[in-house]
């Protein structure tokens, strides 16, 4: 391992399929607040090109912003179902007891026995990321993390990539060191856009969504005894991701950069 030295998680639908449980926990809140509204799979996948749980449901609920007489009256109103769905997330979460996606604490672990820098960038709230890996994490996780930014921390949700930009800042490790693990085209493009080498696991929700830009885009991170399906990308002969297969990518993402311009001479 020459070239990898830290590697940054999304959370939502890349450390674990949650999006699922997000989806359900808004359906759960809605019906608390008399809201009509049914969030099908279907209608879930279209509006994850919408980071953050907060300005989707402003997006989806323009038209109840007439019932309101103004729009920081509405804004209220949307906050305060934004909590009670964090609340019920949250609660889900813990009763019934999430997973990791197949793979990621082998890789977290293989990724700690080589002494690799971890990091974490996400759209999501801190205390939806603590309560995923207090459940799947021992105590002590967090200082296994470098750097942790979440939507509390940086306010631009992805496809903005002020996270990431924070997470680098913090990291002070040189981009051709750095990879990103992320699950949706927001997250790619806010991973690429600060210049970082990005692998993109899918899931129900993005799976047929345009990655153009990954360096690998697999179905997760797969396991020896259930190994990835790349849908785009060079795996180079390897059935799930390791840290030799990242090293890969982070030297092949090195041979494609141009070439810097040289001055002609006078």
């Amino acid at each position: 391992m020459n070239r990898l030295q830290a590697i940054i998680f999304d959370v939502d639908g890349t450390l674990a399929d949650t999006e699922e449980v997000h989806r359900l926990a808004f359906n759960y809140v809605f019906a608390e607040f008399g809201l009509d509204w049914d969030w099908t799979p279907e209608l879930y996948e279209e509006l994850l090109a919408i980071s953050g749980g907060r300005e989707r449901i402003t997006a989806y609920g323009r038209e109840l912003r007439r019932r309101f007489a103004s729009d920081a009256e509405f804004d209220d109103f949307v906050r305060t179902v934004h909590r009670a769905k964090t609340r019920k997330y949250a609660a889900m979460l813990t009763e019934g007891e999430v997973p990791l996606r197949p793979g990621i604490r082998r890789l977290i672990d293989e990724a700690r026995d080589a002494g690799l820098t971890l990091a974490i960038a996400t759209s999501s709230a801190l205390t939806n990321a603590e309560t995923l890996l207090d459940n799947n994490l021992p105590p002590g996780w967090r200082d296994w993390f470098s750097a942790i930014e979440t939507c509390d921390s940086i306010a631009d949700k992805k496809p903005s990539p002020a996270v990431y930009d924070a997470v680098l800042a913090r990291l002070d490790i040189e981009l051709e060191n750095i990879v990103a693990l992320e699950d949706t085209r927001n997250g790619m493009l806010a991973a690429t856009a600060a210049g970082v080498t990005t692998i993109v696991t899918t899931h129900r929700f993005t799976r047929g969504h345009d990655f153009r830009g990954a360096a690998l885009v697999c179905d997760g991170v797969g396991e020896p005894t259930a190994p990835f399906t790349v849908a785009a990308g060079n795996a180079h002969g390897h059935r799930w991701l390791d840290l030799a297969l990242i090293d890969a990518l982070l030297e092949d993402a090195a041979a494609a950069r141009p070439l810097p311009r040289v001055r002609a001479s006078a």
